[in-house]
């Protein structure tokens, strides 16, 4: 039985990974390979040439430096207005507690696609298109990241926030130099997917963008097929350069996210 487990994770593994070490394997490929049949796994001559004319072929460093600006901005406020949040439903009493926490599960409910056309016109209003202001506003806060830091808030025996309070600590303090350090693996697990989901990010870029100059990299990217029809080994090479970002934060912060992504499951 545990044989027959293993393999199954084995194989399940091995499929997940396979477009990706397809890709891997094309951006390295020569023009003559790209089409070749039967399709060749692994190139035949490493062509380390793709990479470099993809970056002097369009201006990949802006879009770097425009997707890193969005994400870390993204991250913070996220990170930050999540946990006061999440703080706040899960250890204050107020009214409307209740209601608040429902609207915040409707905002995770509600798909994304959904408010495009209404965002969109509210950033028109605001004279916010064609700009990263407009990219950011609208998604800084993330309605999950607030119900996971809600439920790692939960997670913390009452005793500690009333040893706290008796040491003469205000909300703030009490979130700050209390609660906040002991959820941290929530923390971490929001930072991950905030990145993920920020670095990501494509259709509403791609609907408030206008500018190349404004682009982030994924819709800088998409341009690719356009510019260089027949040249998929930029297309390849672009691919692989956009997920290394995610591959370390991911790595880097990964022992905390399991942790994190199931403090607080009991309550």
């Amino acid at each position: 039985m545990k044989f027959l487990r293993m393999l199954i994770l084995t194989l399940a593994a091995a499929a997940a990974l396979l477009p990706f070490l397809w890709l891997l394997s094309t951006s390295f490929k020569g023009a003559e390979e790209l089409f070749a049949y039967p399709p060749d796994i692994l190139p035949q001559t490493f062509v380390w040439e793709n990479y470099s004319g993809l970056w002097n072929a369009v201006p990949l460093a802006g879009y770097f430096l425009n997707s890193s600006i969005v994400t870390a901005v993204s991250v913070l406020v996220n990170v930050l207005f999540s946990s006061l949040a999440g703080f706040a439903l899960a250890r204050m009493r107020f009214r409307l507690r209740t209601t608040a926490f429902l609207l915040v599960i409707a905002a995770v409910i509600i798909p994304k696609e959904v408010l495009i056309l209404p965002l969109y016109t509210i950033i028109l209003t605001m004279r916010l298109d064609d700009s990263l202001a407009g990219v950011l506003l609208p998604f800084l806060v993330d309605g999950m990241s607030i119900f996971l830091m809600r439920q790692a808030f939960l997670s913390i025996p009452r005793e500690i926030e009333e040893a706290g309070v008796m040491d003469g600590a205000g909300p703030f303090r009490l979130w700050w130099n209390v609660m906040a350090p002991m959820t941290a693996p929530a923390m971490a697990t929001v930072t991950i997917v905030s990145f993920i989901v920020a670095w990501g990010d494509f259709l509403w870029p791609l609907v408030v963008l206008r500018s190349p100059e404004h682009y982030t990299l994924q819709v800088g990217l998409s341009y690719l097929t356009g510019t260089f029809v027949d040249n998929f080994r930029y297309v390849a090479a672009g691919g692989i350069l956009s997920i290394i970002p995610v591959l370390i934060v991911f790595l880097f912060m990964q022992r905390h996210f399991e942790r994190g992504l199931f403090s607080g499951s009991n309550k």
